[in-house]
């Protein structure tokens, strides 16, 4: 991969961390008069679909039939993830703020994603969870208990 490509992608992800942080105190906000995060998740999920209809004609992308069908039944969970996030940050960031919402977040992620590169699983590269990468994972925990300390 070419270090430009690298750099995108580190650029995508703060950025796409920072749409995440927002999300939750948005949505939360959205759930008091619609009277729950779920009725929340239900307009944001709505509202996002309209936006990646207008960027898929925009950007004429033709997704592969034959591909998307072969692929196996635990390809397709994105979007029930993706509710359970949304529901989640909807839920919690009004209750313990968006900065503790958030961290435990992180953690949550750092762990599966420290699981899930050991096993390799959904086709990632395997990478073995190592001392530090576990000291990573307790160094996020330890955040949580600084954020959360007022």
């Amino acid at each position: 991969m070419s270090k430009s490509m690298i750099v995108f992608a580190v650029f995508a992800s703060i950025v796409g961390g920072m749409l995440t942080a927002t999300q939750g105190p948005t949505n939360a906000m959205l759930a008091r008069p619609l009277n729950s995060p779920v009725n929340a998740a239900f307009v944001s999920f709505a509202i996002g679909t309209a936006v990646l209809l207008v960027l898929v004609a925009a950007l004429r992308i033709k997704p592969d039939l034959q591909g998307a069908a072969s692929l196996p039944w635990y390809a397709w969970m994105g979007g029930v993830y993706g509710v359970g996030f949304v529901c989640a940050a909807a839920f919690s960031a009004p209750r313990l703020g968006v900065a503790t919402t958030i961290t435990l977040m992180v953690g949550g992620q750092l762990l599966i994603g420290i699981i899930l590169d050991h096993f390799g699983a959904f086709g990632v590269e395997p990478r073995p969870v190592s001392l530090g990468r576990l000291a990573g994972l307790g160094l996020v925990v330890l955040g949580v208990l600084l954020v959360r300390r007022t």
